[in-house]
């Protein structure tokens, strides 16, 4: 009547799947491409300050940490200073 018919409907049933998969398989492939992109240039930036670190070759984003002997908990190790109690060494 309209010139449907079940053979033309099951090919564009296949191809509209087929399409609706290769833009989900497209899609992944870009985010996997991006995020090893990103994961590649984190290293690059991590390399280079770890090159720039001075002698010993530490990250310059980090910092030695020491434990308080009065309070048990962590401080910097340059920039420590006082807890507040009376006891404090810092």
């Amino acid at each position: 009547m309209f010139g449907f018919s079940l053979q033309k409907l099951l090919v564009l049933a296949a191809v509209v799947g087929a399409v609706w998969y290769g833009f989900k398989l497209v899609s992944r492939l870009q985010e996997a491409r991006k995020l090893e992109a990103e994961a590649q240039a984190g290293n690059r930036r991590s390399a280079a300050r770890r090159g720039a670190g001075g002698a010993k070759g530490t990250n310059a984003a980090t910092e030695e940490m020491v434990q308080c002997p009065v309070c048990q908990t962590y401080v910097a190790a340059r920039s420590a200073s006082a807890c507040g109690r009376p006891d404090c060494p810092y």
